[in-house]
């Protein structure tokens, strides 16, 4: 299935060249697309798309954040960490297991300027037993530092006071004594003007306990391509760990909630980590972690993506992260990826993973469109764009290349846009400007509906973009 954000139409499948009924174009503007699935693709021949799972960087200098539930945020020229901590001294004359559990819980803060380094500020907001450092951010929000999660809320003409949100908490069960001592289990809303101090927005929950089984880490952000506020949660659909789905205009009122039908027969998604990539955020990427009760409850990380409310993309179901070398990785729940994948070059992201673990891969480089030794082909569906040149992100071997054709919708070359006009293009770049006979300028063809086609050898494209 073909995944459609709400601003695009859902075109047909039978391409004209074929004889079927011509397709409506995609509109696809001068947005950045990846081949994270088969959005653009209507033919690969001798081409595959391929996973790449990232590469684990070496050890960050110490202090290295690291706690379950973490969230990273790339605010300006600054990295913010936050994640679950536990205080020294826990809740005094505790009458039960289940809050003995949870009694001490706080989230810790780290900040950094490259992602790399990190320093633990000394907040002034706590003077907590265990925790000299200071960098406490949150401790008297009993049951909601089991997963405070936080975003930049992006909405336009947010008040400067609310320029953070978070949310956080837990669900009950059937524990009226605890509603009664802490007040209505769910999903409840913080604000803050600095991501440091936070207040809650509402004494109640927004997203009520009925919704779902909170003890993992919920996401809530601003969508720019839907213009509300989207959360997904976790749940649990007949004894399998999943995922659902809620959208707001204003955070605090939330639609009937979705089921995402994510999960492959069998599998738990213990978190979803949905979030806008940052250089395409009309495709939401998502990070969840598979959990195997039936294999000592390990885990791994699985890459998934979405694109506006459609359901998620399952191209690819084996691991993204696996556990690792060591005994520790193949642990209880040992594997969890902090939500927000960032930048930390002009070429690398960074993905931060329980333990203290940094993993890095090419921007853009979830996923390619690959071709071995062999020359593979692919064909995208009809298209429009604006702008006046394409670029690529791409890498080839150094015997490999790719060719790019522009065809009309029908699939015949555009006169002066065919495959020999393009000298073949190797190398590896992030943005390399697609020129034929020496021509990058595409501007006499904006607005008409064509088709990319790539010939590929010993290569891989992850991502295009008109400009």
């Amino acid at each position: 299935m073909r995944i459609v954000a709400t601003v695009l139409v859902l075109a047909a499948m039978a391409p004209a060249a074929l004889g079927g009924e011509a397709e409506e174009p995609i509109a696809l503007g001068s947005r950045r697309e990846l081949f994270a699935d088969r959005f653009l693709i209507d033919r690969l021949d001798g081409a595959e798309l391929r996973l790449h799972p990232p590469t684990l960087a070496p050890p960050s200098p110490k202090p290295r954040p690291a706690g379950h539930y973490a969230t990273v945020l790339k605010d300006g020229d600054t990295y913010r960490f936050y994640c679950r901590g536990h205080a020294k001294a826990g809740i005094q004359g505790r009458e039960s297991k289940w809050e003995a559990t949870h009694a001490g819980e706080l989230t810790l803060y780290a900040e950094s300027k490259d992602g790399i380094r990190w320093t633990t500020p000394d907040l002034g907001l706590y003077d907590l037993e265990g925790h000299p450092a200071g960098n406490v951010v949150l401790a008297d929000a009993f049951l909601v530092n089991h997963n405070f999660t936080p975003f930049i809320d992006e909405r336009p003409g947010i008040p400067a006071d609310e320029r953070f949100k978070a949310i956080g908490g837990l669900t009950y069960g059937d524990r009226d004594d605890l509603r009664a001592k802490h007040g209505p289990g769910g999903l409840y809303a913080f604000a803050s003007p600095d991501g440091i101090h936070w207040r809650r927005l509402r004494d109640k929950p927004i997203i009520p306990e009925g919704w779902g089984k909170f003890d993992s880490q919920n996401v809530a952000f601003w969508s720019a391509l839907e213009k509300k506020y989207v959360c997904y949660f976790r749940t649990f659909v007949k004894g399998f760990r999943s995922i659902r789905r809620t959208t707001s205009k204003d955070f605090l009122h939330w639609s009937d909630p979705v089921p995402m039908n994510a999960n492959l027969p069998g599998e738990h998604l213990y978190t979803n980590g949905t979030h806008p990539y940052f250089r395409a955020p009309h495709i939401y990427v998502a990070l969840p972690t598979r959990f195997m009760p039936d294999r000592g409850n390990s885990t791994d990380i699985l890459f998934m993506t979405a694109r506006g409310p459609g359901p998620y993309d399952r191209t690819f179901k084996e691991a993204f992260i696996r556990p690792g070398l060591g005994a520790g990785r193949w642990a209880n729940r040992a594997n969890y990826a902090a939500w927000h994948v960032v930048p930390t070059g002009p070429a690398e992201m960074s993905i931060y993973v329980t333990g203290g673990l940094r993993y890095v891969l090419r921007v853009d480089g979830f996923a390619s469109v690959h071709a071995g030794y062999e020359p593979g082909e692919m064909v995208t569906r009809p298209l429009t764009f604006t702008g006046t040149r394409l670029e690529m992100n791409f890498a080839t071997s150094a015997a490999g290349g790719v060719e790019v054709e522009i065809q009309d919708a029908a699939g015949r070359a555009v006169p002066g846009f065919a495959l020999d006009d393009c000298p073949p293009i190797y190398g590896d770049a992030i943005d390399r400007v697609v020129s034929w006979k020496g021509k990058e300028d595409v501007s006499g063809l904006a607005g008409r509906p064509v088709r990319l086609r790539f010939r590929l050898r010993d290569a891989d494209v992850y991502a295009i973009r008109f400009r």
